[in-house]
């Protein structure tokens, strides 16, 4: 007897510069979410070249960040995956950043990430993915 087809495993896009804040998130992350898959990266261009060469369907983005920032990259995200929920994740809670990420339909999340914070932004993710928004 066959098994039918798995569904698709949501895969969530981690990106910071700081290993310790990474590390934060994936924890958090795989206590709320234990069934998702998680991939790394460090900058942009990891991220990019991740989002690239696999399914990612979810991002929390660092905004400071080498390089480019993660408004840049959420906006560059958001034109090839006009559906994927994006957080920009930051200490710098000023409006203008606020404004920003919200501009290229991302969910501000200030830091230090809380377990409380994101999974408001998981479960609003988890029913985005359900619908299948565009």
């Amino acid at each position: 007897m066959t098994q039918p087809p798995s569904p698709h495993t949501v895969t969530v896009l981690v990106v910071d510069d700081s290993k310790l804040a990474r590390a934060v998130a994936v924890r958090l992350l795989r206590q709320l979410k234990p069934d998702w898959a998680v991939r790394e990266a460090a900058n942009a261009e990891e991220a990019a070249a991740i989002a690239a060469a696999e399914p990612v369907d979810v991002a929390l983005l660092d905004f400071n960040m080498p390089g480019k920032d993660g408004l840049a990259l959420a906006a560059e995200l958001r034109a090839e995956r006009p559906g994927m929920p994006i957080a920009v994740i930051s200490a710098n809670i000023q409006d203008e950043v606020i404004a920003r990420a919200r501009s290229v339909d991302a969910t501000f999340m200030p830091k230090p990430l809380t377990g409380e914070a994101l999974a408001g932004f998981l479960s609003g993710a988890s029913l985005r993915l359900r619908r299948g928004a565009p």
